[in-house]
């Protein structure tokens, strides 16, 4: 190389530093070692992960919490392939993240090479961005109009195809710097007006937050608003935590996968529904909004997904936090919600079964149980990362979050073992606050190869295992519909063995009276904890009563 020019991985790696990376996760391979070398001598710290798609989520985690895109870098061929569930479950769950790819050498794309994989038609369906670096001197565009598609309006996924002889080959020594992010207005002022007069003029508005309502400034807004003109709330599970303690007697609790909730009530009743960083995803139109003659206003980043049970009367797109703020400026005082009769009965529907918790005894223990003492202790700055299953619906419902973003699950795609990478991704960039992950048994073994790399890099969390022996959620929708259950048998794990296995700490709770002081031992140990808690779900079907469709895992 001459004088004036770097490898298109130095390259590559000076365009990273320029978007503020801090960490990287990935999988080595041949095709990127080049990459891999030139990370050695950048603060960006790598972390080897023990699977790619664990890499994708660990990265979605911290595009979540942060809301800047997390990054993973892996090797050709299956490498890619295996990073589909990842970015997919990201970008339709509105999470930030910047995936690598090696690829074969561009004179290699069209053979039958080895590794060979047209990678960006294979990512395009399921991310927002994908495309392939064909030249060196086009990397700070590629790696930048990665990042700002990721970041940007409705976030997402984006991938990077990473040839080996671009990655390999010269590229102009200098660096444009930081890309920037465009920045949105408020929507025009009649736009405004005209939702302020729906709402004003509403027997019951009420307010549906979404998964983007929880991104800080939106939180805010959404708080100030409630806490000067309080209409009645709902939200769906990925809201969660935008509703703080002092605002709890204007919320109806979650909503999502099954109309049959306390929220529901208030929902139904509605003649003016609000929908706040909301996409149908978390909770399909059709079970809550079919045939309903009322008024939708629709506020976000981007325009609303049009469906025949989800089309607004009102859209203002713009900066969300913003558009709230302005809009709480022209609502009118409104009647105290204590006097709303559908939000007292949906309070008192979800005060009762949360109080039924403290009453349930005996081994297996009741999810109910374990959610009442999980509330008691811990404090609202813990981060509580929920698998998929039966175990996300009792969570999801009843377990409530104070704050933004420190309850996550995966509702838009249900994907099963988000919760170990998430909970490796929350020490990472929420270091000394305390962090609860949890699984079933069905969802544990899905990523739990990765407490190697909670151990090696000295992660502090506890996972508990929700352990029954099936994938109850299929089970309890089989039997009413067939009579019977048919592949949803799990064999036995011995969770404790399998933690001491990988070098961290393995505990188990056989009772209710367990509960509190196990976990709180586990909180006093370095390092991951895993915990093993056998569960009682006879209730289970309850939670799928009335349930309509295919809108379920």
């Amino acid at each position: 190389m001459t004088a004036g020019t770097a490898s298109g991985a130095a390259m590559l790696v000076r365009s990273l530093e320029a978007e503020g990376v801090e960490y990287l996760f990935c999988i080595p391979g041949a095709k990127v070692d080049k990459v891999l070398d030139c990370l050695i001598d950048t603060k960006i710290k790598t972390v080897v992960c023990r699977h790619e798609q664990n890499a994708a989520l660990i990265a979605q985690g911290i595009g979540r919490m942060t809301g800047k895109a997390g990054v993973c870098l892996v090797t050709s061929g299956p490498g890619c392939t295996n990073l589909t569930t990842g970015l997919a479950t990201a970008n339709y769950e509105g999470d930030p993240v910047v995936a690598l790819g090696g690829a074969v050498p561009l004179a290699d794309r069209l053979k039958l090479a080895h590794q060979s994989l047209d990678t960006v038609s294979l990512f395009r369906p399921v991310t927002k961005f994908a495309a392939e670096i064909t030249a060196g001197h086009g990397i700070p565009e590629v790696v930048a109009a990665a990042f700002r598609t990721a970041e940007w309006g409705r976030p997402g996924s984006a991938f990077v195809a990473l040839p080996k002889d671009v990655m390999e080959g010269p590229a102009p020594f200098g660096h444009p710097g930081p890309s920037p992010r465009p920045h949105l207005g408020c929507p025009d002022a009649a736009a405004i007006a005209e939702a302020a007069k729906w709402i004003n003029r509403a027997r019951v508005p009420v307010l549906c937050l979404g998964m983007l309502a929880g991104t800080p400034g939106v939180a805010a807004a959404v708080r100030a608003l409630l806490r000067n003109t309080p209409p009645p709330v709902v939200c769906t599970y990925q809201g969660a935590g935008v509703i703080s303690r002092d605002l709890l007697p204007c919320f109806a609790g979650r909503v999502g996968l099954t109309h049959n909730q306390p929220g529901d009530r208030l929902l139904d009743a509605a003649d003016v529904v609000v929908t706040i960083g909301f996409d149908p995803i978390e909770y399909d139109p059709v079970l809550w909004n079919e045939g309903k003659k009322r008024t939708i206003i629709h506020i976000d980043s981007t325009p609303a997904e049009m469906d025949v049970d989800y089309w607004p009367a009102v859209e203002l797109i713009g900066d969300t936090a913003a558009t709230v703020a302005a809009l709480a400026a022209q609502l009118a005082p409104r009647t105290a919600v204590d006097e709303i009769a559908e939000l007292g009965a949906a309070g008192r529907a979800l005060n009762e079964v949360k109080q039924q918790g403290a009453t349930h005894n005996g081994s297996p223990v009741h999810p109910l149980r374990l959610i009442h003492e999980l509330q008691d202790m811990l404090p609202d700055d813990a981060t509580v990362l929920c698998d998929v299953g039966s175990l996300y619906m009792w969570m999801s419902r009843y377990f409530f979050s104070f704050e933004p973003r420190h309850f996550l699950t995966s509702n838009g795609q249900q994907t099963l073992g988000v919760a170990l990478p998430w909970a490796i991704a929350a020490s990472l960039v929420r270091p000394g606050k305390p962090i609860l992950s949890m699984s079933g048994d069905g969802g544990f073994l899905f990523s739990a190869q990765e407490l190697e790399t909670a151990v090696r890099l000295k992660c502090d969390f506890v996972h508990l295992v929700w352990t029954d022996g099936f994938y109850d959620m299929v089970k309890i929708q089989q039997d009413p519909k067939y009579g019977r259950h048919t592949a949803v048998a799990l064999g036995p794990v011995d969770v404790v063995k399998y933690a001491e296995a990988f070098g961290a700490t393995g505990m188990r709770i056989h009772r209710p009276d367990e509960i509190a002081p196990t976990l709180r031992k586990a909180f006093a140990t370095a390092g991951p904890v895993l915990i093993d808690v056998p569960v009682d779900y006879r209730d289970n079907p309850k939670l799928f009563q009335t349930v309509q469709g295919a809108g379920v895992h």
